[in-house]
């Protein structure tokens, strides 16, 4: 209850103090979708003083609930949701191609394999769950919604961010009323939050993306490539309101990060975007799968994550990081398996270091 009372004061209600203005310390956790984001990390994160999201990408809205009441139990600080923005589908002229060459594949290894199909990531029932019951805060990913959705979540009592990846795509959130925008940077792990899902967007480094917006007075938490107190004081002293991090907590015991991955983000191996797994961009550790599929891959969200999420499973499963998204940021080598609150314990001892 404590919790949820903290969640609805409302965007501005304090007299324009923010959620991330009463944080004891400007650290927020990701929200890191497809399996990392739980409820125990988030806790940790909220209880070392920073603030923990939790993913609803991918979820039922069940599964969604069920993670916020547990949440709540296990931490009455405030935290956040994350929802997809959904976009239209794709051509299948365009993905058919490469859907059977994934299928052709899969059959040759004895391994299960999905079908292309679009859908919304039940955007209407997680709007009704986050307005019903909201968090603190509720971010968007991949678009931004229509001002009066802002406004609904707004309403409702939780502040509404966006995640950009462009000046353009800030001003056009910072027009539709965000209380915050999440700056990503192409450092950063997972996939690219873009507005279009299209691959010859230009990647912006984050320091450049806090400099080019500068101008806009809105509170802007700066993402990719930090996983050091050091580097939270870098940001934000070129502007940054708070860091957002999400590698830097991959391999804590607290997030689901399956074996092979946790593996994958010891192993010093390269980073580079990708759309082979997926059909839009993303960050991920190099392997054999990307390095087979690479030259051949279209963009079609989330067509092809449904054709290659029945090959992931196996392969999480098997301990088989060939088959597998193995999602990190550059800085990913920082990272370490220890408790989350000692990682972001850690954090804030460099950064009161760093700032003097």
């Amino acid at each position: 209850m404590v919790a949820h009372q903290l969640a609805v004061k409302g965007a501005g209600d304090d007299g324009g103090v923010t959620v991330v203005d009463r944080l004891d310390h400007p650290i927020v956790l990701a929200p890191l979708s497809g399996g990392p984001s739980t409820p125990e990390l988030a806790a940790a994160v909220a209880t070392a003083g920073g603030f923990g999201f939790l993913a609803a990408g991918y979820l039922t809205v069940d599964a969604v609930r069920e993670r916020m009441n547990l949440l709540r139990e296990l931490s009455d600080r405030p935290f956040g949701i994350n929802l997809f923005v959904p976009g239209g589908p794709a051509d299948p002229a365009v993905y058919a191609p490469y859907v059977e060459l994934l299928h052709a594949e899969a059959r040759a290894a004895g391994l299960p394999v999905g079908e292309p199909r679009y859908d919304d990531d039940g955007w209407e029932a997680k709007l009704d769950l986050v307005t019903a019951e909201p968090p603190a805060i509720v971010s968007f990913t991949f678009g931004c919604p229509d001002s009066s959705v802002i406004q609904r979540v707004r309403q409702a009592g939780a502040e509404a961010w966006v995640t950009v990846t462009s000046p353009e795509e800030a001003r056009h959130a910072a027009r539709a009323g965000a209380d915050g925008l999440v700056l990503q940077g192409g450092e950063a792990g997972g996939h690219r939050g873009s507005f279009d899902n299209r691959p010859e967007l230009p990647t912006l480094g984050v320091l450049a993306l806090l400099q080019l917006t500068a101008d806009l007075g809105v509170p802007r938490m700066a993402a990719g490539g930090i996983a050091t107190g050091a580097g939270v004081a870098a940001v934000l002293a070129a502007g940054a309101t708070a860091a957002a991090l999400g590698t830097a907590f991959l391999r804590c015991p607290e997030a689901g990060t399956s074996a092979p991955h946790r593996d994958a983000l010891s192993s010093g191996r390269p980073t580079r975007l990708t759309q082979s797994f997926s059909g839009r961009l993303a960050r991920g550790i190099v392997n054999e799968f990307m390095d087979r599929h690479d030259g051949h891959a279209v963009t079609a969200y989330p067509e092809i994550h449904y054709v290659t999420a029945p090959t992931r499973a196996w392969a999480r499963e098997a301990g088989d990081p060939a088959w597998i998204n193995l999602w990190a940021g550059q800085a990913y080598p920082l990272s370490r398996a220890e408790p989350a609150r000692e990682v972001a314990e850690r954090m804030i001892a460099e950064l009161a270091t760093a700032r003097g």
